[in-house]
């Protein structure tokens, strides 16, 4: 077989990169020896915590993909959300967690999703349907990417199915949840060293709202208050990328996941959507958002159904 491609979406976050990681595990352990992990972006500080705790390699970066090159997806399906090129490739399965949206094959393929907080729980359902076993390594992988994903099992997006993987990945790993995951998420809360160009792309992704293009970067943070200090430049920031991109609304949730709320930097041509969906006042581009920690069960379905 021809070498196939793995990855997740732009801007990846810690479940896109570990999922890329244990898919290409998983294929192997199935006799598919020419397969590959890769990343669309940078990792970040969350996720270079896990792989430098698991003495993990990350991923190489791709930057384009070639016409009908064998590939598969993992946490996202979107076209827009994912690598240039992508609607010539030949997808050959996805696994993904999200809403199907933008999405299309000219053949059939394997498509394995669930309404979990999580791909990586997705993927340990994989591994016991197909009796591989789970490596202590990879059981720390996947346990990570739930964890993230869930913000330690607080987030909406959460399931009950999450937690049990979770807790089952933990004893192969042999890795106390509470404790490692708190060391986890705060290591991804240090944004000192970013630039507002990097801030607001960190994790970011782009989508349709009737008609409307629409993106919404989340950065997680232990204090709303240091993220605010640098708000004009984040501005800026948003601007050029409106304009690059013609983006018609960009949000960005600072996400405090210590006390599980959020606060937005809104900027764009439908600024009333946001106000409406959330039934708050805009005050110098801003609004605070009590409770909401998830972009894609508490954001983007709001944005949507108000565009």
């Amino acid at each position: 077989m021809e070498k196939v491609f793995i990855f997740g979406h732009k801007s990846p976050d810690t479940d896109t990169i570990m999922s890329s990681l244990v898919m290409e595990n998983l294929e192997r352990k199935l006799g598919n020896s020419d397969v590959k992990a890769y990343r669309l972006g940078k990792p970040n500080k969350e996720t270079e915590f896990i792989l430098n705790y698991f003495k993990v390699e990350a991923p190489e970066l791709l930057e384009k993909i070639e016409e009908k090159a064998n590939v598969i997806l993992v946490d996202h399906n979107s076209f827009a959300q994912s690598i240039d090129g992508i609607e010539k490739a030949n997808i050959l399965k996805v696994i993904d967690h999200h809403c199907v949206s933008g999405f299309e094959t000219a053949t059939p393929l394997f498509y394995y999703a669930k309404p979990v907080g999580c791909t990586a729980t997705i993927l340990y359902e994989l591994y016991q349907m197909n009796n591989v076993e789970i490596e202590p390594t990879i059981a720390g992988l996947m346990l990570s990417a739930i964890i993230s994903d869930t913000l330690l099992f607080k987030s909406p997006t959460c399931t009950k199915e999450d937690v049990e993987v979770a807790e089952k990945l933990a004893k192969i790993a042999n890795i106390n949840i509470e404790a490692y995951g708190m060391d986890m998420l705060k290591a991804g809360t240090d944004l000192s060293d970013f630039s507002a160009e990097e801030l607001i792309n960190i994790d970011s992704k782009e989508f349709d709202a009737n008609g409307l293009k629409v993106q919404v970067a989340q950065v997680n943070t232990a204090c709303i208050e240091d993220v605010l200090k640098g708000k004009a430049d984040i501005e800026n920031a948003i601007r050029k990328f409106m304009e690059a991109n013609s983006i018609d609304l960009f949000m960005l949730a600072i996400t405090d996941i210590i006390n599980s709320n959020s606060q937005a930097i809104v900027l764009g041509n439908r600024l009333d959507i946001v106000e409406k969906g959330f039934n708050v006042k805009l005050e110098d581009n801003m609004a605070f958002l009590p409770g909401v920690v998830s972009r894609k069960k508490q954001i983007i379905p709001v944005i949507k159904e108000n565009a």
